[in-house]
């Protein structure tokens, strides 16, 4: 099958030929006809196999056929969950659709609103922004949603249970309901089908792969060590061979910056992205890591989102996540694009709970290899009833609820920010039976 068999216009075509694009991976070859038809969507496929392109195409070409722009009202948005991703999605609609007229721009936090609110003062046809921002775009009246044709959710899935839903259900009751909605994901758990489907239209449901699963293409690998030499192991791995690109995961904002002092003072050059840091400092650091400037990249769970390399050769797990579904979403940052990747993970006994949740979620066994000179003091356990650490450490405040009758800022939707502010969380607080840190966008 080729990308000229699903009724792509020419002028597409042409840009993905310029790419060097000619055969459409399977989420492109099943997404894209019912899309270009107007069917609402519900798809799934493992991460790195071309899901942006999936809704990218159908949509730039439903608004380069049907008209002009409305002025200052935008006819798609497209919401994704942390900046990078909105950032990513921008850079790709730019590519493909580099031989159309149709014009798009990001808004996310962490950036002045100024230059934002200018862009949309000019008149755009695609929004691509995190809810957070949007909503503080709604708020002030620089965005008028009413003449949106096409919802598209990326990382639909991380949206709708990372604390998204309020912040999602006012910016759903701004937009027509007669539109199209496309959601986007990796994963998709029962209990956010039944809510997307809330707001969805008869959607046509497509699934390339089964639920959490990850590609054949990368190889596991697990290294039992003691918590008090995870650091020297890390160098250990990263020193053979510190040309290397090789994404580090941490479970804490502050455990990035300490890894990355680390590895720095070791001699290797590293950097980190995580909420706490400004956009301009992610955007460096993630500028720095594709251009091989700097070889270790240190970053949390959501931060990761839209770290898209494709020849990525390693994804190593500092700290499991304290989800399984997490380590299907990191492991994906590699083995991509048809190569071979490889997930090594550094496990202490501590984090023994963790790593049987995730064999049980693949449904596979991951290879446990001791590094001679790094055996743990302590055997790993596999059972049910393993240790898992000790969540919090400080990283997440209380959540109180307002007073009856009270307006305050813990009442407004995670992923909200005040206007003026330079800084917003996306989706501080995540529902599910074990907390877990703070995480910001």
């Amino acid at each position: 099958m080729s990308f000229d068999s699903l009724g792509l216009a020419p002028a597409l075509l042409r840009a993905l030929a310029d790419y060097g694009y000619t055969q459409p991976t399977p989420i492109q070859a099943a997404a894209i006809p019912p899309a270009l038809e107007g069917h609402d969507l519900l798809a799934a496929a493992q991460t790195g196999t071309g899901k942006t392109a999936a809704f990218a195409l159908p949509l730039l070409q439903k608004l380069s056929t049907s008209g002009q722009t409305m002025t200052r009202r935008p006819r798609a948005l497209v919401l994704t969950p942390t900046r990078e991703l909105a950032a990513q999605v921008h850079e790709n609609l730019r590519d493909y659709g580099k031989h159309v007229q149709v014009s798009a721009t990001t808004i996310f936090g962490g950036v002045s609103m100024g230059p934002q609110i200018n862009t949309l003062r000019r008149g755009v046809d695609i929004v691509i922004a995190t809810p957070g921002r949007l909503m503080d775009h709604m708020q002030q009246r620089t965005l008028d949603l009413s003449a949106v044709e096409t919802l598209v959710l990326d990382e639909a899935d991380r949206m709708l249970d990372m604390g998204f839903l309020p912040a999602l259900k006012r910016i759903l009751a701004a937009l027509p309901k007669k539109r199209q909605t496309l959601l986007f994901s990796a994963t998709f758990a029962p209990a956010i089908k039944a809510l997307a489907m809330d707001f969805m239209h008869n959607p046509r449901e497509i699934s390339v792969s089964a639920p959490n699963t990850v590609t054949t293409l990368v190889s596991h690998q697990v290294h039992p060590v003691d918590t008090s030499r995870k650091r020297d192991l890390l160098l250990h791995l990263l020193s053979a061979d510190s040309r290397r690109q090789s994404l580090v995961f941490s479970r804490t904002k502050h455990g990035a910056d300490k890894l990355v002092t680390f590895l720095n003072a070791s001699g290797l050059r590293a950097a980190a992205i995580h909420g706490n840091k400004s956009q301009n400092a992610r955007t460096r650091a993630l500028g720095d890591f594709k251009s091989g400037r700097v070889t270790v990249l240190v970053a949390t769970d959501i931060a990761a989102r839209g770290i898209d390399i494709e020849q990525l050769p390693i994804v190593i797990n500092f700290d499991l996540p304290s989800v399984a579904e997490d380590y299907v979403h990191r492991i994906g940052r590699t083995g991509r694009a048809g190569l071979e990747g490889l997930a090594i993970s550094l496990v202490s006994h501590d984090e023994s709970g963790l790593l049987h949740d995730i064999r049980k979620l693949l449904k596979k066994d991951i290879a446990i290899n001791p590094v001679t000179g790094y055996e743990p003091s302590t055997p790993l356990r596999l059972d049910a009833g393993a240790p898992r650490p000790k969540q919090g450490g400080g990283n997440r405040q209380p959540s109180r609820q307002p007073r009856q009758g009270k307006t305050s800022s813990s009442a407004r939707p995670n992923g909200y920010a005040a206007p003026g502010r330079n800084e917003h969380a996306a989706g501080n607080h995540k529902r599910r039976s074990r907390p877990r840190p703070a995480a910001k966008a």
